[in-house]
């Protein structure tokens, strides 16, 4: 397995390869351990989407591994516009000291407003499920430091295809078009 972070190439089209920007800790979890964290905000989604939302879900680890907290997007449930996957992960670990060394898994590339929340707290590490139906703010993060691992998940990728044809104004709405 190559160890380098994987960024997608906005103005090629294509995925490449590009060296990391930090040097503290490793690059990504071993396959397995990737593939684990995955399986909790994809449980988080699909959870979401059997009770009318958007399926998109997230969780985020301690730097050893454990499970700090996990969410789902329930933007829709609550009428709550800023509850996105990546924020209910994060307000379920609580309080830290410090976010260093932390991982945030979630299924679908983060919207601005959820890659903000990454940068302005110090996440380090952000693995993605799928990046085929929105392309967010990965690549930003990518620039500043924030480790970005593309998990290419066929199950997050047709979710998330088949809840867009199925349910377009939601999900514009939640993308915030029109």
């Amino acid at each position: 397995m190559d160890r380098r972070d994987r960024t997608q190439d906005r103005d090629h089209g294509h995925d490449e390869l590009r060296p990391h920007a930090r040097t503290d800790g490793p690059l990504a979890p071993p396959p397995e351990q990737a593939r684990a964290m995955l399986a909790t905000a994809l449980a988080e989604a699909r959870a979401g989407l059997a009770e009318g939302g958007i399926p998109i879900g997230a969780a985020l680890y301690g730097p050893d591994g454990t499970l700090l907290g996990r969410g789902r997007n329930r933007r829709i449930q609550d009428d709550d516009p800023t509850l996105h996957a990546e924020t209910a992960a994060f307000r379920a670990a609580g309080r830290r000291r410090s976010y260093r060394g932390t991982t945030m898994v979630t299924t679908l590339s983060p919207c601005w407003y959820c890659s903000g929340l990454i940068r302005q707290f110090g996440i380090s590490r952000v693995l993605i499920g799928e990046t085929h139906t929105f392309h967010g703010g990965h690549d930003w993060l990518a620039r500043h430091g924030v480790r970005i691992v593309l998990l290419d998940d066929p199950a997050c990728t047709e979710m998330m295809r088949d809840f867009i044809a199925e349910r377009p104004e939601l999900w514009r709405e939640d993308i915030g078009h029109e």
